[in-house]
């Protein structure tokens, strides 16, 4: 058996890709600082989209590149870059990637992170158009203040390896449970690099949540997570706990069509298609809690979306959850609780429902969706009360109606 990547070691593709781009502008990432910007400014590095090539493109300043390049370096040090997360959490890798940078990506790198308060920061100018320029005195004074020449190592100095032009990712194991709010790469000495990506779970701070306004009790960017899933075929199930709406298809769970649907399809006598099979995807929450209300939202499927759905949650122990991941997910099924019912879905459409919950004690750990045969959703949004707010929270009438609502997508 191969020995598991240690910490911060240049390693082989991993589930780590699969989580949430922390550093993305997409959800929010922003360069705060660069030491040089001469070719390409640092800001491609967070662009959520991958890394392209343009053959006879070119700047005033030299060749248009896709990435983060500066300058030969001429004077003392090397270069690097600060930047704030988007989403603050517990980075579980990285993915330094150097797509098309064949003759001048960075031969090293290395990676630093901190956890800082936001409203103990310093101002820091903005940084505007970069290409061609070099930081200031003053960009350097202010960028002073972060002390980011301590900040914790991730990632040592390390070599990159540039790969295939088109495909030069470089991934980096991270095994820390600390929150991290900022990051700065370091590169040596010079050089470009393509995009850099910053892989992990969002943390929330709990104690500051409203005790009367529900959370998303599964969002991807407060700390929850796709433990297990039966197909992800076009699209990984974590997608659909991100953030924001989705932004097309490619952004949410789609499943392989199953092969077991029969040659011809029958409904029952509610509209449900009468079929065999099914696709699941399990969910930690980002904490225990109980489940309000119910969004699932089916935007861009418009001919791929499932017929159908259901909801069930239940509680389960950090060992337990390592014990039935090794089992595929295969759980008795009265460890699961109802939370939706099999209902049916449309195409293309935010649906909202209430949560069969009963009672606000009835907390639970993980939920799983199955969709009924296959097909995409695009965004599952599970609303509720984490369980040391729900505890305290006066007891409700039992909600014995299942009512069921629409919001229609823009």
């Amino acid at each position: 058996m191969a020995d598991a990547p240690k910490e911060g070691r240049l390693t082989r593709f991993l589930d780590f890709t699969q989580l949430m781009d922390m550093a993305s502008e997409s959800v929010g990432g922003k360069i705060l600082f660069a030491t040089d910007d001469f070719f390409a400014p640092a800001e491609n590095l967070i662009k959520s989209d991958s890394p392209c090539f343009k053959e006879h493109e070119y700047t005033e300043f030299g060749k248009w590149m896709d990435g983060w390049e500066t300058r030969r370096k001429r004077i003392p040090g090397h270069d690097w870059c600060v930047l704030r997360l988007g989403i603050q959490g517990v980075i579980r890798g990285f993915d330094v990637d150097v797509s098309y940078f064949t003759g001048d990506y960075a031969p090293l790198v290395s990676i630093q992170a901190a956890n800082l308060e936001e409203d103990k920061l310093p101002e820091i100018p903005e940084r505007g158009i970069r290409t061609g320029a070099a930081a200031t005195p003053e960009e350097f004074e202010a960028i002073a203040e972060l002390k980011s020449d301590d900040w914790s190592y991730l990632v040592p100095m390390t070599a990159l390896k540039p790969g295939n032009p088109a495909s030069g990712h470089n991934y980096f194991l991270v095994n820390s449970q600390q929150r991290w709010t900022h990051i700065r790469l370091n590169i040596f000495p010079d050089g470009g690099i393509a995009r850099l990506r910053v892989f992990g779970t969002g943390q929330k701070d709990w104690t500051a949540t409203d005790p009367k306004e529900p959370a998303d009790l599964v969002a991807i960017a407060f700390g929850g997570v796709c433990v297990g899933f039966s197909n992800a075929k076009f699209g990984h199930p974590n997608n659909i706990i991100g953030v924001g709406g989705a932004k097309s298809m490619a952004d949410g769970w789609e499943t392989a069509r199953r092969l077991d649907r029969p040659p011809i399809l029958e409904n029952d006598e509610n509209g449900i298609l009468l079929v065999p099979g099914c696709e699941w995807a399990v969910f930690r929450l980002a904490h225990p809690g109980v489940i309000t209300r119910i969004e699932i939202d089916t935007k861009y499927f418009e001919g791929n979306a499932p017929d159908s759905c259901k909801v069930d949650g239940c509680i389960l122990t950090t060992q337990e959850e390592e014990a039935v991941i090794k089992q595929k997910w295969i759980l008795p099924a009265h460890k699961w609780k109802p939370l939706l019912p099999v209902t049916k879905l449309s195409p293309n459409q935010s649906h909202l429902f209430d949560s069969l919950t009963l009672e606000l004690q009835d907390v639970i750990t993980h939920a799983r969706l199955t969709i009924v045969p296959d097909g995409g959703v695009s965004r599952l949004r599970l609303w509720g009360f984490p369980s040391s707010i729900c505890l305290l929270r006066p007891r409700e009438k039992p909600m014995m109606k299942f009512s069921v609502g629409f919001k229609a997508n823009p």
